[in-house]
């Protein structure tokens, strides 16, 4: 079998390699020290200085009245849009099925259309309360009060608006 030669560039491309890496080798093996040196040493103590408490204007929510009064009138603004919502679903069950089978731009179509646009509608009303309940939790951070009790309305009114957002997007299937 016959072997060609290497070419000369592979030679020498290879010998300069080899002295090249030779050079990075110390004769005498002494690498520099890792240890920590005089100038990286931190030496004295650091004090805390005192700062001024910040002043925090209040934030205008444009609601009225005590929180407890302010959460119970928006829940129940919440409770009333959900009670409205729940009230039309039935109508708007029964557009959607009788739509279900028909094309495009049809009378069945555009009132089961009709149907989901006031559902969502009365979603946005109950969502109404959502952003007054962030207003306020947005307005309690920021001055540092107690959140529980907005909090815990925040997260009632959320789970209404979630059961409306299920009941629109299964309407919404029986259509698309």
């Amino acid at each position: 079998m016959h072997r060609p030669a290497p070419s000369p560039s592979i030679t020498s491309a290879a010998l300069v390699l080899a002295l090249g890496l030779g050079a990075c080798q110390s004769a005498s093996g002494d690498y520099p020290s890792l240890a920590i040196r005089d100038i990286e040493r931190a030496e004295g103590r650091f004090e805390t200085v005192e700062t001024p408490a910040l002043d925090v204007p209040e934030v205008p929510t444009g609601l009225t009245g005590t929180l407890p009064e302010r959460l119970a009138a928006l829940s129940q603004s919440a409770r009333a849009a959900h009670e409205r919502f729940l009230a039309a679903r039935p109508g708007a069950s029964r557009l959607t099925a009788a739509a279900s089978a028909a094309s495009v731009g049809s009378d069945a179509w555009a009132s089961a259309e009709v149907a989901l646009s006031d559902l969502d509608s009365i979603r946005s009303d109950t969502a109404i309360a959502l952003a007054d309940l962030d207003i306020l939790a947005i307005a309690a951070a920021v001055q540092s009060e107690e959140r529980t009790a907005i909090d815990a309305t925040r997260a009632e009114v959320l789970a209404l608006i979630a059961q409306e957002d299920d009941a629109l997007r299964d309407l919404r299937a029986q259509i698309r």
